[in-house]
């Protein structure tokens, strides 16, 4: 026989190491299952990476219930409980309109979709000493009932609802000033009395007469996961269904905060004016993003927190003022801002590249720099807009930085102040002591 190398051999010996190259090389269907194993894991792999964070199920069933495009019933319960169950309690109820439509914004008294109530809240003994009072809002499908102990009247997926507190706790400061010449204090005994009670600050229940409900008028197919905030925590989905109840808003962003008044002991009825109306996805939208708290608001309300002229100015001036001078305003202040910066530029760029002193005087500097500190002071006990405080604050830090500029600064670590702050030295620099100038400043001192 000849061997695949073309040398002949005998039978035997070609015979006898066949079997064993046989066993040891993969027949063809191994080959083949093992390719289709290698390609079956980078597929796994490949298509592991390529999923989306969201299941392609939640996005085709994102829409509103249907029995939004039914008439509807508006239940408003009123209760010291967060938790709503007394649907029995008919000194709970206060306010029931039936068949409303959704996304109508012809009807009503006034032709643009929005209702009215007014009456009068009773309140209980622990909401007068500081206790918090809810108003709970169902909607339903005309005919139903929010009560899921009714079972004839009640369906689940017929029914929303939503609450909310509508008190509000706000602080109150106790300032012991007195008059430092008379060393008498103008403060009302009382305040005083209260301020030896309960310290500084005292956390007091307020009250606004006026509430408004606003139901969104929205079809975005919403998908659950990938609602941007601030607005993802007023769209609410069903968990079994994948779609998404129609938003409710508690609309309060014009109430002032100088409506507001303390709930004592000496009120039994508050009144309430609550409003049902209709609101478009924009304006929800710009509501929603301005009734957003700072995030950093767990540092703690102390850290920065508008007084309540503060509050109410930027709503008082949309309210009362022409909108074309309110235009004008903000195109004024913002020239102003640009070239308030550029003169920090400008003085920035001035001080920076100028190498010989002479002609400028280092006493001014000085003196610039406690002028500045002063009113700095000044606008921070009168508690000013902070945008002004902002500007002061940075031409302060300008004028600091002046005093590197004309004299040499360094830290003394020989000599240390309180025992361990090195301690801070300024010499005049060489161009300021050979000029004229000097001459001239020591003469004004």
């Amino acid at each position: 026989q000849v061997s695949s190398n073309g040398s002949a051999g005998g039978g035997e010996a070609a015979a006898g190491p066949d079997p064993q190259r046989q066993q040891g090389a993969p027949n063809a269907w191994q080959v083949i299952k093992g390719v289709l194993f290698r390609i079956f894991i980078i597929w796994a792999i490949s298509s592991w990476f390529r999923r989306g964070p969201a299941p392609q199920e939640q996005s085709r069933a994102s829409q509103l219930f249907l029995f939004l495009f039914f008439p509807q019933d508006l239940y408003v319960y009123i209760s010291e409980h967060e938790h709503f169950t007394d649907f029995n309690l008919s000194s709970a109820l206060f306010w029931q309109k039936r068949d409303l439509i959704y996304g109508d914004w012809t009807s009503g008294e006034n032709s643009d979709g929005c209702y009215e109530h007014y009456g009068e809240v009773e309140i209980s003994q622990s909401v007068q000493q500081n206790g918090s009072i809810y108003v709970h809002v169902y909607f339903t499908k005309s005919g139903f009932h929010p009560d899921p102990r009714q079972k004839n009247l009640y369906r689940r997926l017929a029914t929303v609802h939503t609450s909310r507190m509508i008190n509000k706790y706000k602080r109150r400061r106790f300032q012991k000033t007195k008059n430092l010449l008379t060393g008498e204090t103008e403060a009302d005994p009382e305040m005083i009395k209260r301020a030896e009670d309960y310290g500084p600050v005292e956390v007091i229940s307020h009250w606004h007469p006026n509430l408004t409900i606003n139901m969104v008028d929205d079809h975005t197919p919403w998908v659950k996961g990938s609602v941007p905030p601030p607005l993802d925590q007023y769209v609410k989905f069903d968990a079994i269904s994948g779609d998404y109840y129609p938003i409710l808003y508690f609309n309060d962003y014009w109430n002032l905060q100088k409506d507001y008044f303390p709930i004592n002991e000496s009120l039994r009825r508050l009144p309430f004016r609550l409003s049902f109306c209709p609101l478009s996805l924009w304006r929800w939208q710009l509501y929603a993003a301005q009734s957003t708290k700072s995030p950093w608001n767990f540092l703690g309300e102390d850290l920065y927190e508008q007084s309540d002229e503060e509050q109410d100015s930027v709503k008082v001036a949309l309210l009362e003022t022409n909108p074309y001078l309110l235009a004008l305003t903000i195109v004024v202040s913002i020239v102003h801002s640009i070239f308030e910066f550029l003169a920090f530029k400008n003085d920035i760029q001035f001080w920076n590249s100028r190498q010989s002193l002479e002609g400028l005087s280092v006493r001014s500097v000085f003196f610039g720099v406690f002028q500045s500190l002063v009113v700095l002071l000044y606008i921070l006990d009168n508690e000013t807009n902070f945008v002004v405080q902002v500007s002061v604050f940075i031409g302060l830090l300008i004028d600091l930085w002046k005093i590197t500029k004309v004299m040499d600064v360094r830290l003394d670590r020989q000599h240390k102040l309180v025992g361990f702050l090195p301690l801070l030295t300024f010499k005049d620099k060489s161009t300021y002591i050979e000029s004229s100038t000097k001459v001239y400043d020591d003469v004004s001192l």
